[in-house]
Protein backbone atom coordinates (compact mmCIF):
# COMPACT_ATOMS: atom_id res chain seq x y z
CA UNK A 1 0.00 0.00 0.00
CA UNK A 2 3.09 2.35 0.70
CA UNK A 3 4.62 1.18 -2.22
CA UNK A 4 1.63 2.20 -4.57
CA UNK A 5 1.63 5.66 -2.48
CA UNK A 6 4.87 6.06 -3.10
CA UNK A 7 4.87 5.55 -6.63
CA UNK A 8 1.96 8.01 -7.42
CA UNK A 9 3.34 11.13 -5.42
CA UNK A 10 6.32 12.20 -4.16
CA UNK A 11 6.54 11.82 -0.06
CA UNK A 12 6.29 16.10 0.47
CA UNK A 13 3.06 15.80 -1.04
CA UNK A 14 1.95 12.46 1.16
CA UNK A 15 3.41 14.75 4.18
CA UNK A 16 1.91 17.42 3.49
CA UNK A 17 -1.90 15.66 3.24
CA UNK A 18 -1.00 13.80 6.24
CA UNK A 19 -0.43 17.30 8.10
CA UNK A 20 -4.04 18.45 6.97
CA UNK A 21 -5.60 15.44 8.00
CA UNK A 22 -4.49 15.75 11.32
CA UNK A 23 -5.16 19.32 11.35
CA UNK A 24 -8.70 18.83 10.55
CA UNK A 25 -9.33 16.00 12.87
CA UNK A 26 -7.89 18.63 15.69
CA UNK A 27 -10.15 21.20 14.84
CA UNK A 28 -12.99 18.75 14.90
CA UNK A 29 -11.92 17.86 18.43
CA UNK A 30 -11.01 21.39 19.94
CA UNK A 31 -13.09 22.83 22.16
CA UNK A 32 -14.92 26.71 21.02
CA UNK A 33 -13.18 29.71 21.27
CA UNK A 34 -14.30 31.33 23.95
CA UNK A 35 -16.99 34.30 23.38
CA UNK A 36 -15.00 36.65 25.21
CA UNK A 37 -12.28 35.82 22.93
CA UNK A 38 -13.18 36.38 19.86
CA UNK A 39 -16.55 38.54 20.20
CA UNK A 40 -14.83 41.82 19.33
CA UNK A 41 -14.02 39.52 15.71
CA UNK A 42 -17.21 38.61 15.17
CA UNK A 43 -19.13 42.12 15.59
CA UNK A 44 -22.02 42.90 12.75
CA UNK A 45 -21.10 44.87 10.04
CA UNK A 46 -22.78 48.01 9.94
CA UNK A 47 -21.87 49.43 6.69
CA UNK A 48 -22.67 48.45 3.15
CA UNK A 49 -18.90 47.46 1.85
CA UNK A 50 -18.92 44.58 0.15
CA UNK A 51 -17.40 40.93 1.75
CA UNK A 52 -13.83 40.55 1.86
CA UNK A 53 -12.35 38.33 -0.22
CA UNK A 54 -10.91 35.22 0.54
CA UNK A 55 -6.64 35.42 -0.09
CA UNK A 56 -4.86 32.08 -0.04
CA UNK A 57 -2.42 31.34 2.77
CA UNK A 58 0.79 31.02 1.38
CA UNK A 59 2.03 27.81 3.39
CA UNK A 60 5.75 27.17 4.17
CA UNK A 61 7.30 23.76 2.59
CA UNK A 62 7.98 21.85 5.88
CA UNK A 63 8.94 18.24 6.21
CA UNK A 64 6.42 16.65 8.00
CA UNK A 65 9.58 14.40 10.17
CA UNK A 66 8.89 12.22 12.71
CA UNK A 67 9.48 14.38 15.65
CA UNK A 68 6.69 17.09 14.50
CA UNK A 69 4.61 14.27 14.43
CA UNK A 70 5.16 13.71 17.61
CA UNK A 71 5.02 16.94 19.23
CA UNK A 72 1.73 17.94 17.52
CA UNK A 73 0.17 14.33 18.81
CA UNK A 74 1.53 15.19 22.05
CA UNK A 75 0.13 18.47 22.37
CA UNK A 76 -3.92 17.80 20.90
CA UNK A 77 -3.88 15.24 23.76
CA UNK A 78 -2.35 17.35 26.00
CA UNK A 79 -5.47 19.64 25.83
CA UNK A 80 -7.96 17.07 25.32
CA UNK A 81 -6.85 15.67 28.87
CA UNK A 82 -6.79 19.25 30.12
CA UNK A 83 -2.74 19.88 30.63
CA UNK A 84 -2.90 23.30 29.33
CA UNK A 85 0.57 24.37 30.42
CA UNK A 86 1.99 21.33 27.73
CA UNK A 87 -0.28 22.03 25.38
CA UNK A 88 0.10 25.40 24.94
CA UNK A 89 3.90 25.46 25.20
CA UNK A 90 4.25 22.47 22.47
CA UNK A 91 1.66 24.44 19.98
CA UNK A 92 3.39 27.60 20.32
CA UNK A 93 6.69 25.70 19.48
CA UNK A 94 5.34 24.07 16.93
CA UNK A 95 3.99 26.80 15.18
CA UNK A 96 7.87 28.65 16.24
CA UNK A 97 9.23 25.67 14.04
CA UNK A 98 6.99 25.68 11.41
CA UNK A 99 5.89 29.05 10.76
CA UNK A 100 2.73 27.65 9.55
CA UNK A 101 -0.04 30.06 10.01
CA UNK A 102 -2.89 27.40 10.90
CA UNK A 103 -0.66 26.17 13.56
CA UNK A 104 -0.38 29.54 14.87
CA UNK A 105 -3.80 30.25 14.42
CA UNK A 106 -4.26 26.92 16.77
CA UNK A 107 -1.85 27.91 19.36
CA UNK A 108 -3.14 31.27 19.77
CA UNK A 109 -6.84 29.66 20.18
CA UNK A 110 -5.40 27.42 23.00
CA UNK A 111 -3.25 29.67 25.31
CA UNK A 112 -6.36 31.97 25.41
CA UNK A 113 -8.65 29.21 26.28
CA UNK A 114 -6.54 28.49 28.63
CA UNK A 115 -5.77 32.18 29.93
CA UNK A 116 -2.32 32.29 28.74
CA UNK A 117 -1.81 35.69 27.28
CA UNK A 118 1.55 36.09 27.05
CA UNK A 119 1.91 32.92 24.92
CA UNK A 120 -1.38 33.71 22.65
CA UNK A 121 0.19 37.16 21.80
CA UNK A 122 3.25 35.05 20.70
CA UNK A 123 1.15 33.18 18.81
CA UNK A 124 -1.30 35.66 16.86
CA UNK A 125 2.17 37.24 15.85
CA UNK A 126 3.53 34.61 14.30
CA UNK A 127 -0.27 34.21 12.53
CA UNK A 128 -0.16 37.46 11.49
CA UNK A 129 3.91 37.34 9.98
CA UNK A 130 3.15 34.18 7.92
CA UNK A 131 -0.31 35.34 7.12
CA UNK A 132 -0.56 39.06 6.47
CA UNK A 133 -3.46 38.98 4.76
CA UNK A 134 -5.00 37.79 7.73
CA UNK A 135 -7.89 40.05 9.04
CA UNK A 136 -8.73 38.06 11.79
CA UNK A 137 -5.48 37.71 13.28
CA UNK A 138 -4.48 41.38 13.17
CA UNK A 139 -8.17 41.85 14.84
CA UNK A 140 -7.36 39.34 17.36
CA UNK A 141 -3.61 40.27 17.91
CA UNK A 142 -5.08 43.80 18.09
CA UNK A 143 -7.99 42.80 20.56
CA UNK A 144 -5.81 40.61 22.96
CA UNK A 145 -2.94 43.59 23.07
CA UNK A 146 -5.76 45.96 23.90
CA UNK A 147 -6.96 43.57 26.69
CA UNK A 148 -3.31 43.18 27.92
CA UNK A 149 -3.36 46.76 28.56
CA UNK A 150 -0.46 47.46 26.06
CA UNK A 151 -2.75 50.51 24.29
CA UNK A 152 -0.16 51.85 22.40
CA UNK A 153 1.13 48.08 20.56
CA UNK A 154 -2.55 47.64 20.24
CA UNK A 155 -3.12 51.33 18.44
CA UNK A 156 0.15 50.42 16.10
CA UNK A 157 -1.93 47.21 15.49
CA UNK A 158 -5.24 48.78 14.60
CA UNK A 159 -3.17 51.41 12.66
CA UNK A 160 -1.81 49.08 10.47
CA UNK A 161 -5.20 46.82 10.31
CA UNK A 162 -6.82 50.15 8.55
CA UNK A 163 -4.22 50.82 5.92
CA UNK A 164 -4.03 47.06 5.46
CA UNK A 165 -7.66 46.89 5.13
CA UNK A 166 -8.89 50.40 3.87
CA UNK A 167 -11.77 49.35 1.67
CA UNK A 168 -13.80 48.25 4.72
CA UNK A 169 -12.65 51.27 6.80
CA UNK A 170 -16.45 51.59 8.37
CA UNK A 171 -16.59 47.85 9.68
CA UNK A 172 -13.24 47.98 11.15
CA UNK A 173 -13.89 51.18 13.07
CA UNK A 174 -16.95 49.57 14.27
CA UNK A 175 -15.45 46.87 15.10
CA UNK A 176 -12.47 48.28 16.54
CA UNK A 177 -14.73 50.81 18.99
CA UNK A 178 -16.58 47.76 20.11
CA UNK A 179 -13.21 46.64 21.34
CA UNK A 180 -12.48 49.90 22.69
CA UNK A 181 -15.73 50.29 24.48
CA UNK A 182 -15.26 47.86 26.70
CA UNK A 183 -11.58 48.79 27.90
CA UNK A 184 -12.00 50.18 31.44
CA UNK A 185 -10.18 53.63 30.89
CA UNK A 186 -12.24 55.45 29.03
CA UNK A 187 -10.28 58.34 28.30
CA UNK A 188 -7.40 56.20 27.47
CA UNK A 189 -9.94 54.42 25.06
CA UNK A 190 -11.27 58.37 23.32
CA UNK A 191 -7.48 59.16 22.58
CA UNK A 192 -6.25 55.93 21.01
CA UNK A 193 -9.77 56.12 18.75
CA UNK A 194 -9.44 59.64 17.79
CA UNK A 195 -5.74 59.33 16.94
CA UNK A 196 -6.68 56.23 14.68
CA UNK A 197 -9.77 58.15 13.59
CA UNK A 198 -7.85 61.34 12.35
CA UNK A 199 -6.76 60.06 8.92
CA UNK A 200 -10.30 59.14 7.97
CA UNK A 201 -12.38 62.23 8.46
CA UNK A 202 -15.52 61.19 5.82
CA UNK A 203 -15.95 57.91 7.73
CA UNK A 204 -19.00 58.07 9.71
CA UNK A 205 -18.49 54.72 11.59
CA UNK A 206 -14.97 57.07 12.82
CA UNK A 207 -16.82 59.89 13.98
CA UNK A 208 -19.60 57.61 15.76
CA UNK A 209 -16.98 55.82 17.84
CA UNK A 210 -15.33 58.54 18.95
CA UNK A 211 -18.64 60.47 19.86
CA UNK A 212 -19.74 57.31 21.80
CA UNK A 213 -16.49 57.35 23.87
CA UNK A 214 -17.00 60.91 24.70
CA UNK A 215 -19.85 60.27 25.88
CA UNK A 216 -18.57 58.05 28.32
CA UNK A 217 -15.65 60.01 28.97
CA UNK A 218 -17.72 62.88 29.96
CA UNK A 219 -16.78 64.99 26.81
CA UNK A 220 -20.44 65.85 26.06
CA UNK A 221 -19.62 68.90 23.62
CA UNK A 222 -17.29 66.48 21.46
CA UNK A 223 -19.84 63.79 21.85
CA UNK A 224 -22.53 65.54 20.05
CA UNK A 225 -19.83 67.56 17.69
CA UNK A 226 -18.58 63.86 16.96
CA UNK A 227 -21.91 62.54 16.34
CA UNK A 228 -23.93 65.47 14.46
CA UNK A 229 -20.65 64.43 11.63
CA UNK A 230 -21.38 61.01 11.64
CA UNK A 231 -25.08 62.04 10.79
CA UNK A 232 -23.99 64.63 8.36
CA UNK A 233 -21.67 61.80 6.50
CA UNK A 234 -24.54 58.96 6.51
CA UNK A 235 -28.07 60.21 6.54
CA UNK A 236 -29.64 57.23 5.99
CA UNK A 237 -27.66 55.70 9.24
CA UNK A 238 -29.75 55.00 12.27
CA UNK A 239 -27.15 54.53 14.54
CA UNK A 240 -25.83 57.99 13.80
CA UNK A 241 -29.61 60.03 13.96
CA UNK A 242 -30.14 58.17 17.22
CA UNK A 243 -26.72 59.04 19.07
CA UNK A 244 -27.51 62.71 17.73
CA UNK A 245 -30.41 63.02 19.75
CA UNK A 246 -29.80 61.19 22.59
CA UNK A 247 -27.68 63.77 23.35
CA UNK A 248 -29.51 66.51 22.36
CA UNK A 249 -32.12 65.51 24.74
CA UNK A 250 -30.51 66.73 27.95
CA UNK A 251 -29.58 70.37 27.01
CA UNK A 252 -31.64 70.66 23.88
CA UNK A 253 -34.87 68.45 23.89
CA UNK A 254 -36.69 69.70 21.61
CA UNK A 255 -33.64 69.56 18.80
CA UNK A 256 -33.27 66.24 19.84
CA UNK A 257 -37.11 65.23 18.78
CA UNK A 258 -36.58 67.45 15.73
CA UNK A 259 -33.64 65.54 14.54
CA UNK A 260 -35.87 61.89 15.33
CA UNK A 261 -38.77 63.45 13.45
CA UNK A 262 -36.92 64.29 10.34
CA UNK A 263 -35.28 60.82 10.04
CA UNK A 264 -38.90 59.39 10.49
CA UNK A 265 -39.96 61.43 7.39
CA UNK A 266 -37.44 59.91 5.35
CA UNK A 267 -37.70 56.44 6.60
CA UNK A 268 -41.11 56.13 8.53
CA UNK A 269 -39.98 52.23 8.55
CA UNK A 270 -37.29 52.95 11.13
CA UNK A 271 -38.87 50.96 13.73
CA UNK A 272 -35.80 51.54 16.36
CA UNK A 273 -35.83 55.10 15.41
CA UNK A 274 -39.93 55.47 15.74
CA UNK A 275 -39.24 53.70 19.12
CA UNK A 276 -36.51 55.85 20.23
CA UNK A 277 -39.05 58.69 19.25
CA UNK A 278 -41.89 57.89 21.27
CA UNK A 279 -40.08 57.40 24.26
CA UNK A 280 -38.42 60.85 23.84
CA UNK A 281 -42.02 62.05 23.38
CA UNK A 282 -42.86 60.49 26.67
CA UNK A 283 -40.32 61.52 28.28
CA UNK A 284 -40.80 65.49 27.75
CA UNK A 285 -44.59 64.92 28.92
CA UNK A 286 -46.01 65.26 25.51
CA UNK A 287 -48.56 62.51 25.87
CA UNK A 288 -50.95 62.47 23.32
CA UNK A 289 -48.12 62.33 20.75
CA UNK A 290 -46.20 59.85 23.01
CA UNK A 291 -49.61 57.63 22.67
CA UNK A 292 -49.99 58.23 19.12
CA UNK A 293 -46.33 56.94 18.31
CA UNK A 294 -46.63 53.68 20.55
CA UNK A 295 -49.91 53.32 18.74
CA UNK A 296 -48.68 53.25 15.25
CA UNK A 297 -45.93 50.63 16.81
CA UNK A 298 -48.57 48.65 18.27
CA UNK A 299 -50.53 48.73 15.21
CA UNK A 300 -47.61 46.99 13.25
CA UNK A 301 -46.73 44.18 15.95
CA UNK A 302 -50.34 43.84 17.34
CA UNK A 303 -48.89 40.87 19.79
CA UNK A 304 -47.10 42.58 21.63
CA UNK A 305 -48.31 42.93 25.02
CA UNK A 306 -45.86 45.31 26.29
CA UNK A 307 -46.90 47.79 23.70
CA UNK A 308 -50.42 47.66 24.66
CA UNK A 309 -49.15 48.06 28.76
CA UNK A 310 -47.07 51.37 27.83
CA UNK A 311 -50.65 52.81 25.93
CA UNK A 312 -52.48 51.93 28.92
CA UNK A 313 -50.13 53.69 31.29
CA UNK A 314 -50.28 56.90 28.98
CA UNK A 315 -53.85 56.75 28.68
CA UNK A 316 -53.68 56.34 32.46
CA UNK A 317 -51.57 59.74 32.24
CA UNK A 318 -53.98 61.36 29.96
CA UNK A 319 -56.82 60.48 32.20
CA UNK A 320 -58.49 58.51 29.05
CA UNK A 321 -60.08 55.17 31.81
CA UNK A 322 -61.75 53.78 28.42
CA UNK A 323 -58.56 53.44 26.65
CA UNK A 324 -56.16 52.32 29.74
CA UNK A 325 -59.21 49.78 30.61
CA UNK A 326 -58.65 48.65 26.74
CA UNK A 327 -55.16 48.65 26.84
CA UNK A 328 -54.43 46.77 30.18
CA UNK A 329 -57.00 44.15 29.63
CA UNK A 330 -55.46 43.76 26.34
CA UNK A 331 -51.64 43.30 27.82
CA UNK A 332 -53.73 40.73 30.02
CA UNK A 333 -54.91 38.51 27.10
CA UNK A 334 -51.72 38.40 25.58
CA UNK A 335 -49.79 37.45 28.26
CA UNK A 336 -47.59 40.24 29.49
CA UNK A 337 -45.32 38.69 31.92
CA UNK A 338 -45.54 41.11 34.91
CA UNK A 339 -49.62 40.35 34.94
CA UNK A 340 -49.10 41.47 38.87
CA UNK A 341 -48.27 44.77 37.40
CA UNK A 342 -51.53 44.74 35.15
CA UNK A 343 -53.42 43.82 37.53
CA UNK A 344 -52.50 46.41 39.89
CA UNK A 345 -53.01 49.55 37.22
CA UNK A 346 -56.28 48.22 36.66
CA UNK A 347 -57.08 48.21 40.73
CA UNK A 348 -56.11 52.10 39.94
CA UNK A 349 -58.27 52.65 37.06
CA UNK A 350 -61.37 51.26 38.83
CA UNK A 351 -60.42 53.44 41.52
CA UNK A 352 -60.17 56.51 39.18
CA UNK A 353 -63.73 55.56 37.85
CA UNK A 354 -65.09 55.28 41.75
CA UNK A 355 -65.51 51.47 41.26
CA UNK A 356 -64.06 50.45 44.63
CA UNK A 357 -65.36 46.72 44.59
CA UNK A 358 -63.93 46.17 41.02
CA UNK A 359 -60.45 47.85 42.23
CA UNK A 360 -60.43 45.47 45.27
CA UNK A 361 -61.17 42.95 42.83
CA UNK A 362 -58.55 43.16 40.61
CA UNK A 363 -56.21 44.33 44.17
CA UNK A 364 -56.45 40.92 45.09
CA UNK A 365 -54.96 39.45 41.99
CA UNK A 366 -51.62 40.80 42.79
CA UNK A 367 -49.77 37.94 43.80
CA UNK A 368 -46.30 38.89 43.93
CA UNK A 369 -44.09 41.20 42.37
CA UNK A 370 -43.20 45.23 42.83
CA UNK A 371 -46.64 45.91 43.45
CA UNK A 372 -47.78 43.53 46.14
CA UNK A 373 -47.22 44.96 49.47
CA UNK A 374 -48.61 48.78 47.22
CA UNK A 375 -51.88 46.95 46.22
CA UNK A 376 -52.54 45.28 49.97
CA UNK A 377 -52.25 49.19 50.93
CA UNK A 378 -54.53 49.77 48.69
CA UNK A 379 -57.18 47.33 49.79
CA UNK A 380 -56.58 48.23 52.92
CA UNK A 381 -57.46 51.96 52.10
CA UNK A 382 -60.76 50.67 50.71
CA UNK A 383 -61.99 48.75 53.70
CA UNK A 384 -60.47 51.81 56.14
CA UNK A 385 -62.67 54.19 53.75
CA UNK A 386 -66.10 52.02 54.07
CA UNK A 387 -65.83 51.99 57.36
CA UNK A 388 -63.64 48.30 58.23
CA UNK A 389 -61.10 49.46 60.08
CA UNK A 390 -60.65 46.55 61.70
CA UNK A 391 -59.83 44.47 58.31
CA UNK A 392 -58.12 46.81 56.85
CA UNK A 393 -55.96 46.24 59.81
CA UNK A 394 -55.64 42.87 59.77
CA UNK A 395 -55.10 42.67 55.65
CA UNK A 396 -52.02 44.79 56.90
CA UNK A 397 -50.70 42.23 59.74
CA UNK A 398 -51.13 39.60 57.12
CA UNK A 399 -48.83 40.87 54.35
CA UNK A 400 -45.66 39.02 54.21
CA UNK A 401 -42.33 41.53 53.52
CA UNK A 402 -38.75 40.41 53.67
CA UNK A 403 -37.19 43.73 54.25
CA UNK A 404 -37.18 46.68 57.00
CA UNK A 405 -38.45 49.36 54.22
CA UNK A 406 -42.09 48.19 53.59
CA UNK A 407 -42.36 46.85 57.22
CA UNK A 408 -42.34 50.04 58.10
CA UNK A 409 -44.29 51.02 55.23
CA UNK A 410 -47.14 49.38 56.52
CA UNK A 411 -46.68 50.02 59.87
CA UNK A 412 -47.39 53.55 58.71
CA UNK A 413 -50.34 52.90 56.99
CA UNK A 414 -51.67 51.14 59.79
CA UNK A 415 -50.98 54.65 61.85
CA UNK A 416 -52.50 56.97 58.77
CA UNK A 417 -55.28 54.58 58.73
CA UNK A 418 -56.44 54.96 62.53
CA UNK A 419 -55.25 58.84 62.34
CA UNK A 420 -58.02 59.35 60.03
CA UNK A 421 -60.24 57.53 62.03
CA UNK A 422 -59.61 59.82 65.32
CA UNK A 423 -57.70 57.23 66.90
CA UNK A 424 -54.71 59.35 67.51
CA UNK A 425 -52.97 57.51 70.84
CA UNK A 426 -53.48 53.73 69.07
CA UNK A 427 -51.93 55.45 66.18
CA UNK A 428 -48.75 56.15 68.54
CA UNK A 429 -49.16 52.71 69.51
CA UNK A 430 -48.37 50.96 66.23
CA UNK A 431 -45.73 53.34 65.45
CA UNK A 432 -43.88 52.91 68.71
CA UNK A 433 -43.93 49.37 68.68
CA UNK A 434 -43.06 49.82 64.98
CA UNK A 435 -40.09 51.91 65.99
CA UNK A 436 -39.01 49.34 68.89
CA UNK A 437 -38.45 46.67 66.06
CA UNK A 438 -37.02 49.40 63.76
CA UNK A 439 -35.00 52.03 65.83
CA UNK A 440 -33.11 53.51 62.91
CA UNK A 441 -35.35 53.85 60.16
CA UNK A 442 -36.26 57.43 59.01
CA UNK A 443 -39.39 57.68 58.09
CA UNK A 444 -40.78 55.90 61.24
CA UNK A 445 -38.69 58.16 63.24
CA UNK A 446 -40.47 61.02 61.74
CA UNK A 447 -43.68 59.61 61.58
CA UNK A 448 -43.86 58.43 65.09
CA UNK A 449 -42.63 62.23 66.52
CA UNK A 450 -44.94 63.44 64.96
CA UNK A 451 -47.99 61.42 66.20
CA UNK A 452 -46.32 62.35 69.75
CA UNK A 453 -46.59 65.56 69.04
CA UNK A 454 -50.23 65.32 67.70
CA UNK A 455 -50.97 63.67 71.23
CA UNK A 456 -49.18 66.22 73.42
CA UNK A 457 -46.09 64.07 74.33
CA UNK A 458 -43.48 67.19 73.62
CA UNK A 459 -40.39 65.57 75.13
CA UNK A 460 -40.89 62.34 73.48
CA UNK A 461 -41.48 64.27 70.11
CA UNK A 462 -37.93 66.63 70.70
CA UNK A 463 -36.06 63.28 71.75
CA UNK A 464 -37.09 61.38 68.64
CA UNK A 465 -36.80 64.65 66.52
CA UNK A 466 -33.32 65.47 67.65
CA UNK A 467 -32.33 61.70 67.25
CA UNK A 468 -33.49 61.86 63.33
CA UNK A 469 -31.54 65.35 62.72
CA UNK A 470 -28.27 63.24 64.90
CA UNK A 471 -29.02 60.46 62.17
CA UNK A 472 -29.44 62.42 58.85
CA UNK A 473 -28.19 65.99 59.78
CA UNK A 474 -29.49 67.07 56.32
CA UNK A 475 -33.32 66.73 57.00
CA UNK A 476 -34.89 69.95 56.37
CA UNK A 477 -38.35 68.64 57.64
CA UNK A 478 -37.18 67.43 60.82
CA UNK A 479 -35.37 70.87 61.72
CA UNK A 480 -38.96 72.56 60.48
CA UNK A 481 -41.17 70.23 62.56
CA UNK A 482 -39.11 70.45 65.81
CA UNK A 483 -38.80 74.35 65.09
CA UNK A 484 -42.31 74.92 64.16
CA UNK A 485 -43.64 72.94 66.99
CA UNK A 486 -41.99 75.37 69.64
CA UNK A 487 -43.07 78.01 67.44
CA UNK A 488 -46.64 76.99 67.93
CA UNK A 489 -46.52 76.56 72.12
CA UNK A 490 -44.10 79.57 71.99
CA UNK A 491 -41.24 77.85 73.54
CA UNK A 492 -37.57 79.08 73.35
CA UNK A 493 -38.61 80.91 70.27
CA UNK A 494 -35.35 82.11 69.68
CA UNK A 495 -34.28 78.49 69.24
CA UNK A 496 -37.10 77.56 66.88
CA UNK A 497 -36.31 80.51 64.69
CA UNK A 498 -32.93 78.89 64.43
CA UNK A 499 -34.03 75.76 63.99
CA UNK A 500 -36.63 76.68 61.02
CA UNK A 501 -33.68 78.85 59.44
CA UNK A 502 -31.32 76.04 59.32
CA UNK A 503 -34.11 74.17 57.67
CA UNK A 504 -34.44 76.77 54.88
CA UNK A 505 -31.09 76.67 54.33
CA UNK A 506 -31.25 73.25 53.48
CA UNK A 507 -34.67 73.56 51.64
CA UNK A 508 -34.90 76.79 50.24
CA UNK A 509 -37.87 76.33 47.90
CA UNK A 510 -40.05 74.74 50.69
CA UNK A 511 -42.89 76.96 51.00
CA UNK A 512 -43.91 75.50 54.21
CA UNK A 513 -40.50 76.22 55.75
CA UNK A 514 -40.98 79.63 53.99
CA UNK A 515 -43.83 79.64 56.55
CA UNK A 516 -42.19 78.60 59.88
CA UNK A 517 -39.49 81.24 58.97
CA UNK A 518 -42.19 84.29 58.60
CA UNK A 519 -44.45 82.89 61.72
CA UNK A 520 -40.98 82.60 63.72
CA UNK A 521 -40.06 85.93 62.86
CA UNK A 522 -43.62 87.74 63.73
CA UNK A 523 -43.42 85.83 67.25
CA UNK A 524 -40.02 87.51 67.16
CA UNK A 525 -41.20 90.91 66.63
CA UNK A 526 -39.44 90.84 63.09
CA UNK A 527 -43.05 92.32 61.53
CA UNK A 528 -41.67 93.61 58.21
CA UNK A 529 -39.01 90.31 57.35
CA UNK A 530 -41.99 88.19 58.63
CA UNK A 531 -44.57 89.44 55.81
CA UNK A 532 -41.34 89.59 53.67
CA UNK A 533 -41.39 85.81 54.10
CA UNK A 534 -44.49 85.18 54.27
CA UNK A 535 -45.75 86.63 51.10
CA UNK A 536 -43.01 84.95 49.07
CA UNK A 537 -44.42 81.25 51.14
CA UNK A 538 -48.34 83.13 49.61
CA UNK A 539 -46.74 83.66 46.44
CA UNK A 540 -45.49 79.81 46.04
CA UNK A 541 -48.65 77.89 47.51
CA UNK A 542 -51.78 79.90 48.54
CA UNK A 543 -52.99 77.83 51.31
CA UNK A 544 -55.32 78.57 53.92
CA UNK A 545 -52.64 78.14 56.62
CA UNK A 546 -50.07 80.21 55.09
CA UNK A 547 -53.26 82.77 54.32
CA UNK A 548 -54.18 83.01 58.07
CA UNK A 549 -50.48 83.66 58.71
CA UNK A 550 -49.92 86.58 56.42
CA UNK A 551 -52.85 88.52 57.36
CA UNK A 552 -52.37 88.18 60.77
CA UNK A 553 -49.07 90.10 60.73
CA UNK A 554 -50.32 92.23 57.87
CA UNK A 555 -53.19 92.73 60.70
CA UNK A 556 -50.57 93.97 63.39
CA UNK A 557 -48.34 96.16 61.23
CA UNK A 558 -51.82 97.71 60.68
CA UNK A 559 -52.53 96.75 56.69
CA UNK A 560 -55.74 95.83 58.08
CA UNK A 561 -57.61 95.83 54.56
CA UNK A 562 -54.98 93.73 53.20
CA UNK A 563 -55.19 91.23 55.29
CA UNK A 564 -59.03 91.34 55.43
CA UNK A 565 -58.72 91.10 51.61
CA UNK A 566 -56.65 87.94 51.87
CA UNK A 567 -58.58 85.74 54.29
CA UNK A 568 -61.71 86.63 52.29
CA UNK A 569 -60.12 85.61 48.94
CA UNK A 570 -58.48 82.42 50.60
CA UNK A 571 -62.27 81.40 52.89
CA UNK A 572 -64.02 81.49 49.21
CA UNK A 573 -61.72 78.20 48.11
CA UNK A 574 -61.24 76.84 51.88
CA UNK A 575 -64.89 77.94 53.88
CA UNK A 576 -64.29 74.85 56.19
CA UNK A 577 -60.36 75.59 57.12
CA UNK A 578 -60.45 75.91 60.68
CA UNK A 579 -57.27 77.63 61.52
CA UNK A 580 -58.29 80.68 58.83
CA UNK A 581 -61.90 81.16 60.54
CA UNK A 582 -60.09 81.42 63.79
CA UNK A 583 -57.75 83.93 62.97
CA UNK A 584 -60.49 85.18 61.26
CA UNK A 585 -62.77 85.63 64.22
CA UNK A 586 -59.88 86.55 66.48
CA UNK A 587 -59.45 89.67 64.55
CA UNK A 588 -62.26 90.70 62.23
CA UNK A 589 -65.32 88.69 64.15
Amino acid sequence: MCTHIKSSMDMTQFKYILLCSLLLTACAHAPQQPKAAVQDDQAEAESQAEPQAEVPQVLPNVELSGELLYEFMLTEIASQRGNDALAVTGSVDLAKKTQDPRLAMRAAHLALQFGQIDKALEALRIWRNTDPASIMARRMLSSVLLRSGNTEAAGNEFADLLKVDEKHAAQNFIQIFQMLAAYPNKAEALKLLRGLAQPYPRVAEARWGVAQLAQASGDAELALNEAKQAHSLRPEWDRAASLEAQLLQKNAPQQGLEVLRSYLSSYPDAHEIRLQYARTLLDQKQYKLARDEFQRIADENPENPDLAYAIALISLQLSDWENAEIQLKQALSKGKKEQDTVQYYLGQLSEAKKKEEEAIAYYREVKGGEFQVAAHIRIAYLLSKRGQLAEARQLLHQVHVTNDLPRAQLSMVEAQLLREASQFDDAYQVLSQALARLPDQIDLIYETAMMADKIGKFDEFEKLMRKLIKIKPDHAQAYNALGYSMLERNDRIPEAVELVEKALQLAPDDVAIMDSVGWGYYLSGKLDESVKMLRRAFAGDANPEIAAHLGEVLWVRGDKEEAKKIWQNSLKENSGNKPLQAVIQKFDP
